[in-house]
């Protein structure tokens, strides 16, 4: 388990009681029944990651409007090095993106997924109904 500031956990669970509508989305209708596990607001470091997979090392953040200003572009590079310095991947995706290409969002997350996990280990749905199914069976 990553170590991280238990300064952050009131505010972590603030975060996923009020879920932007993007989160929400990437949450509801795809990460929340992917066969891998994730978490949404998990505290990892000084950091709140918006959606992280253990199994993976992948945190995914989604950005908004406010994420392009010099500002938290300069706050965000920071983060993705910290993060990285934990030997873990970061993703950015673009809030336009989860509403343009979610199928494609979709798509690349379970590529990405896939890819950092060894050979042996599978990927299977609990059911029929699962998200990878409902993801690749779309393509």
């Amino acid at each position: 388990m990553k170590d991280y500031n238990k300064k952050n956990i009131p505010l972590a669970k603030g975060l996923r009681k009020n879920m932007t509508p993007w989160e929400r989305k990437l949450w509801y209708d795809f990460l929340h029944n992917y066969p891998v596990r994730f978490q949404r607001q998990k505290a990892i470091g000084n950091y709140i990651a918006d959606f992280y997979c253990a199994k993976a090392r992948l945190v995914i953040e989604l950005d908004g409007g406010g994420h392009y200003t010099p500002e938290q572009k300069r706050k965000d590079k920071q983060r993705t090095h910290d993060l990285n310095a934990m030997n873990l991947t970061v993703v950015r995706i673009c809030n336009l993106d989860i509403d343009r290409n979610f199928r494609g969002v979709c798509e690349y997350v379970d590529r990405l997924v896939q890819n950092s996990l060894p050979q042996s280990a599978s990927l299977t749905a609990p059911s029929s109904e699962g998200a990878l199914d409902a993801a690749t069976s779309k393509q």
